[in-house]
């Protein structure tokens, strides 16, 4: 029996760790349908087993195997939606076809003292959204108009279709299947077959990694052209989850003769062979070791002259070397030890310089780093972690300048009581720059140290008649240059504070909250302070709560030592209600004064204002809803229930 499977997300191994062994018969894919309701303002159809009268299933409108044979189709070609990914199980107990939407609009109006010469007061828009769900794939429109502006939107199909038999998966236009990490991240548009047991899999692929990008001398705005990029894969390997080994060969090309001969003008085709071994061992229960090692043979120019040697003449059948081809090699080593209540991990990665992949839409080169990471309890109630990793580039020293960066941290959390958690950390960042091929001037050296301290208390309480939460937020940033010459010139010093406040008023069934924050940042010889102030207040009403409403009063004073002090001050309002389920309903009114928005300008007085009104309406339907099989008998078990 086939079974219909939707690509999976591949793990580091190569391995397919989202894949799906779940049955879907073409009979069971078949009969999972049946016809529910066509809500108004079309008619109503009851299903089967609510003691009212369904349709005849060889009548007019009638549900037959043709129509279920023609939705099943449907189905398929819904789920080659490019950003679908669901597995087998949550299709078959997904309803055949729901169609929803929704109608509404969105009015603003604003105005404001300080001149109109932005924008319009006005701001209307109408809006519409039409989604078409098969079996769980949705395909959405929607249709867009503001201020004599129209846009309309659809999904952008592409066709994908992974069918499974026992442990063989068949990929079929877009998709993806895991490689090594250095050598593919990128999906491609073709056949692949896969298969995977429990101890032993083999793979491979052939198709279009990227699409040609070929715009003419009469296009207004061309895009910068592009070759089309076909490539193919091999990969075998053996072992469990622990202890495992693979190999992948994979070659990627770009077809000269999908641009035109005035966009290869300044465009050379580019060629690339890639071998990559992933392996691991479970040495104990506490000690693993895992590395993915590639090498690349990467042609800049397939125009370029080959190379005539013997050496190398074997390969022609699958590269052909050139004088600008070269050969990189790129891996990592991760060493991971757990104990109980302790774990930590050791990390190296190298990645030579002009290293790369056609098969890849990023690839960092010319570095290596270091890595360590650990997590453990102290005294079985606090939570303590570290990490630490040191990076350097310019490996071959051919390059102008060589960068070394340091990232460390160490974050710690507690919970002291049943009502109060507490939780510090700390963040740091040193870079530093060397000669190369260049001495780096002393005065222009860059050598910076970035520091950020957090402390964060919270308490929370919920009773029977009040509900209590308070939360306090204290930062210190600090980011020194190092560099004798300039120390201190553009060193930037940050100190926050935030404290918070809420509460819950069960009789009146309405909340409050409260906020004050500061922060003051000193450099480049002036010196900021800002302090935020914030009320507000909201409630619920009616029986079913569906009338909300909240209101909240700011003030805002933000100065520059030297230069400016403003004020401002403001309040704003909110309701929203909702009718029937479908209907929504929603108003906003926001008021302020300020002093001037010119930081370079000292005003006291409130000689600005501004004003903005909101109302907003949505209405949202259901116009067609067919149930599956498995939802039928559990709303006709509920019923007999």
């Amino acid at each position: 029996m086939a079974h219909l499977g939707v690509a999976g997300l591949a793990g580091p191994h190569g391995r397919d760790v989202c894949s799906r062994r779940t049955a879907l018969s073409q009979a069971g894919f078949a009969t999972n349908a049946e016809v529910l309701t066509f809500t108004p303002p079309f008619y109503r159809v009851n299903h089967l087993g609510d003691g009212t009268k369904a349709l005849p299933r060889d009548g007019g409108g009638a549900f037959t195997p043709y129509l279920k044979r023609t939705l099943a189709a449907v189905c398929a070609a819904f789920a080659c939606t490019a950003a679908q990914a669901q597995d087998i199980e949550t299709i078959a107990k997904s309803n055949p076809l729901v169609i929803t939407g929704s109608l509404g609009t969105n009015n603003t109006y604003r105005s404001t003292s300080g001149g109109m010469g932005y924008g319009s007061p006005l701001g209307n828009s109408l809006f519409a959204n039409l989604n078409f769900s098969v079996y769980g794939f949705s395909m959405p429109l929607s249709f867009y108009y503001t201020n004599n502006s129209t846009s309309f939107s659809y999904p952008q199909l592409s066709f994908n279709l992974t069918p499974s038999y026992r442990n063989w998966k068949l990929y079929i236009g877009r998709s993806s299947m895991g490689f090594n990490p250095y050598m593919m991240d990128m999906s491609f548009n073709g056949v692949g077959l896969e298969y995977d047991s429990q101890k032993f899999r083999v793979g491979g692929f052939y198709g279009t990694l990227r699409g040609a990008v070929n715009d003419g001398p009469g296009v207004d705005f061309p895009r910068r052209p592009q070759y089309k990029r076909v490539g193919w894969g091999f990969k075998v390997g053996v072992g469990g989850q622990s202890s495992y080994f693979n190999l992948f060969l994979m070659r990627a090309y770009d077809r000269e003769s999908s641009l035109s001969e005035a966009n290869r003008a300044n465009l050379t085709p580019q060629e690339n062979l890639l071998v990559g071994l992933s392996g691991g061992v479970g040495i104990s229960s506490w000690l693993s070791f895992s590395s993915n090692i590639a090498a690349t043979i990467y042609s800049q120019d397939t125009g370029a002259e080959v190379v005539e040697d013997p050496s190398v003449d074997k390969f022609k059948s699958v590269f052909k070397a050139r004088y600008s081809t070269l050969l990189r090699f790129a891996g990592d080593a991760n060493l991971n030890l757990t104990f109980p209540g302790f774990s930590t991990s050791l990390s190296y990665r190298m990645v030579q310089p002009d290293y790369a992949s056609l098969a890849s839409t990023y690839m960092p080169n010319n570095y290596h780093s270091l890595g360590v990471n650990m997590a453990t309890f102290l005294f079985r109630t606090i939570s303590l972690s570290a990490q630490f990793s040191g990076q350097q580039d310019n490996l071959t020293a051919k390059q102008m300048y060589t960068t070394k960066a340091l990232t460390y941290s160490v974050n710690a959390s507690t919970r002291l009581g049943s009502n109060m958690t507490l939780s510090a950390g700390y963040n740091g960042y040193t870079q530093t720059q060397g000669d190369g091929t260049v001495k780096v001037v002393d005065s222009a050296r860059v050598n910076r140290r970035m520091s950020s301290f957090t402390l964060t208390p919270s308490y929370a309480t919920d009773g029977d008649n009040f509900g209590h939460t308070a939360a306090l937020s204290l930062n210190a940033s600090f980011n020194k240059d190092l560099n004798p010459v300039v120390a201190g010139k553009s060193d930037v010093n940050t100190l926050a504070a935030g404290l918070s406040y809420s509460l819950d008023v069960k009789a009146w069934e309405t909340s409050f909250n409260a906020s004050l924050n500061h922060q003051q940042s000193k450099g480049y010889g002036t010196k900021f302070d800002s302090q935020v102030l914030s009320v507000g207040a909201g409630r619920s009403f009616l029986k079913e709560k569906n009338l909300n409403v909240s209101a909240g009063i700011s003030a805002n004073r933000s100065s520059a030592a030297g230069l400016s002090s403003n004020i401002t001050i403001g309040a704003d309002a909110s309701a929203s209600y909702v009718l029937k389920k479908v209907h929504s309903f929603s108003c906003s009114l926001a008021y302020s004064k300020y002093s001037d928005v010119n930081i370079t300008a000292d005003g006291a007085n409130l000689q600005y204002s501004d004003f903005t009104m909101g109302l907003n309406y949505v209405y949202t339907f259901s116009l067609l809803e067919i149930k599956g099989k498995a939802e039928r008998e559990e709303a006709n078990k509920a019923k007999g229930k």
